[in-house]
């Protein structure tokens, strides 16, 4: 926690915000030194308040997850620095409302005085309307303070992106949550038990938006006295998943359990699946990408890997919900346990850059079908051997173009059903080399 002479909260609730606020809105810190938490960028002699303290704040990108003071900062900022504070919100303004901020920022400039416009979500404003800063950035008309919790690199365009400094922000630990909590109690005569401000910390997330919304919502729903406790925390709330199905944090997760699974931990594999669920992710996106593993990740190491995940599919569009769960976990739970091995996905990268990267040379003509008497005349299917026919049901011809003849795509493993497969290509490659040497 950031340490100072100021504490948690502004104390004079006067010049605050009115006592019909939002209890969030109540405790919002009015100084640096009462922010909580952030202490890698507003620590003493960290270079977010450095750049405050001088005066001297460039336009910027604050990202960081919900609740953990974005807004606050930005107001901060301008406070400190005696600018105008314009909030601006991507999710209900235009090119139309861009403009006419601008241009009466564009006044203030002129008339010495300078404007910070506070973009909250600036991921959702289009490329079309990210540009329209850039002119008053590069001017100098307005310090830009934008606020995202999507990562910036992807939903920022690099022209503004590089205009402006990029401070990540963290989520709040829970000993930070459980310490705006107990001030607010105790500044609100809210009567707690530790363990109910233990059970809103837990809930939050890191979130202290959320977290205030749950100790509010819980006291006005308590019986008169009745102090906080993890039961009266419960019924009053319910529980907030940090997930975002559009967002980042949705190919967080997804990453998250596909590696737990690659390295066979079944317990973080449905520790991350049902973060998933549990969030509201769409089932069948789960069950595709269990699909998808089987291949990429099992292969012919496990040949009934792939018809589990396809039957795991088939049982939850059967079940549906709540009950198709259970499929999906026990699938998890399966392909966590078989054997694993790449050498499908890795032949296939490597067919694939041959096919892109080499002639696409003619079939062979002994490899040809010749249905008619001009495709015999020109000698398709001249010197095909069937292998049905042959010893060991190997024939001793070559079925690559002659330009890829020494290409080895797949690199069978010694593991599971794979050695076996392994096994068995190895006789068939030796019979025809045999056969070969023969000649």
């Amino acid at each position: 926690m950031t340490s100072g002479s100021g504490s948690l909260f502004g104390e004079d609730k006067q010049s605050g915000p009115q006592a019909t606020a939002p209890l969030a809105e109540r405790m919002r810190p009015a100084t640096l030194d009462e922010v909580i938490g952030q202490e890698h960028l507003l620590g003493p002699g960290k270079p977010l308040r450095t750049a405050i303290e001088r005066d001297r704040v460039p336009s910027m990108i604050l990202w960081g997850p919900p609740g953990v003071g974005k807004t606050t900062i930005a107001q901060i900022i301008a406070k400190m620095t005696k600018s105008d504070f314009v909030p601006f919100s991507a999710v209900t303004s235009g090119i139309k409302e861009i403009k006419e901020v601008m241009t009466s920022a564009e006044k203030s400039y002129r008339a010495g005085r300078r404007t910070i416009l506070f973009v909250d979500e600036i991921h959702r404003f289009n490329k079309a309307q990210q540009d329209a800063f850039l002119p008053h950035v590069e001017r100098g008309n307005v310090v830009l303070i934008g606020a995202t919790t999507e990562n910036p690199s992807f939903e920022v365009i690099s022209a503004l992106l590089s205009r402006a400094r990029v401070f990540v922000l963290q989520a709040l630990t829970d000993a930070d949550i459980r310490a705006l909590l107990e001030r607010a109690a105790v500044r609100e005569s809210i009567p707690f038990e530790a363990a109910g401000l233990d059970a809103i910390a837990s809930i939050a997330n890191g979130d202290a938006r959320t977290a205030l919304n749950i100790l509010e919502l819980a006291s006005q729903t308590a019986v008169e006295g009745e102090r906080l406790t993890p039961d009266v925390v419960r019924q009053a709330a319910q529980r907030q998943l940090f997930y975002d199905k559009a967002g980042e944090e949705h190919y967080n997760i997804i990453s998250a359990l596909h590696k737990s699974i690659r390295n066979s931990d079944a317990n973080a594999a449905l520790y991350w699946m049902a973060r998933m669920l549990e969030s509201g992710e769409d089932p069948l996106y789960v069950a595709r990408r269990l699909v998808r593993f089987a291949s990429e990740d099992i292969g012919v190491a496990d040949s009934h890997a792939l018809r589990i995940a396809l039957d795991c599919k088939e049982a939850f569009e059967f079940l549906g919900l709540p009950e198709g769960k259970l499929a999906l976990a026990q699938c998890v739970v399966y392909l966590a346990a078989a054997p694993k091995s790449n050498s499908i996905y890795s032949a296939y990268g490597k067919v694939v850059e041959d096919v892109q990267q080499t002639r696409n040379d003619p079939v062979p003509l002994h490899l040809r079908n010749a249905p008619t008497r001009l495709m015999k005349s020109l000698k398709y299917g001249k010197g095909y051997k069937y292998a049905h026919d042959e010893e060991g049901k190997v024939a001793d011809m070559d079925c690559l173009p002659e330009a890829l003849l020494d290409r080895r795509y797949f690199e069978p493993q010694s593991i599971g059903d794979e050695a076996g497969i392994k096994a068995r290509l190895d006789e068939a490659q030796a019979k025809k080399k045999e056969r070969n040497d023969a000649e």
